[in-house]
């Protein structure tokens, strides 16, 4: 539903800027598919919101599905959950390019792979040859920031530490 509000908004927003609009309206009709063309890319903003919220609410009934299923289920996927942040965040730069190409499919992936690399980097902090359950700890104690807040607003995926104290819950 959100591809066709931006498809009807940036059709019609062409359609207002090639139909006269930006002539001052003299051929008329321009005023018209510009408001249609503002109003459903607002549409499509908001739309996409609610879909990545409901994208990121499943990843946490995902979560807690498989936690209660698997013996010991909480820990075994806050570690595993730990290591996929680390080891995503490692694409080389060349491959970048590559991945933006996929991005219909990011909801599909395990982790976010726009915050992958962010989110290794401060995994690797961690570390320092720690057990699993040690990086989990570190992680745990990690604060969020309001840029945490507002990245995970346009993400797929929850943030990896909200993630991790939702399994602990």
């Amino acid at each position: 539903l959100p591809s066709l509000f931006y498809i009807v908004g940036r059709s019609a927003l062409y359609s207002a800027y090639y139909g006269g609009y930006r002539e001052g309206g003299r051929r008329g009709g321009g005023g018209v598919a510009l408001l249609v063309g503002m109003g459903s890319m607002l549409v499509y903003f908001v739309l996409l919101l609610f879909t990545l919220s409901l994208s990121r609410l499943r990843e946490y009934y995902a979560d807690r599905h498989s936690a209660s299923i698997v013996e010991d289920g909480a820990r075994k996927l806050s570690e595993g959950l730990a290591k996929i942040a680390s080891k995503t965040g490692r694409v080389r730069a060349s491959r970048r390019q590559e991945a933006f190409a996929f991005n219909s499919f990011k909801t599909l992936f395990i982790s976010d792979p726009d915050r992958a690399e962010r989110d290794a980097v401060e995994i690797a902090e961690y570390t320092g040859g720690a057990s699993d359950q040690a990086l989990v700890q570190r992680l745990l104690q990690r604060k969020l920031t309001t840029a945490d807040r507002l990245v995970e607003l346009l993400s797929t995926h929850p943030n990896i530490v909200k993630r991790l104290r939702a399994l602990r819950g």
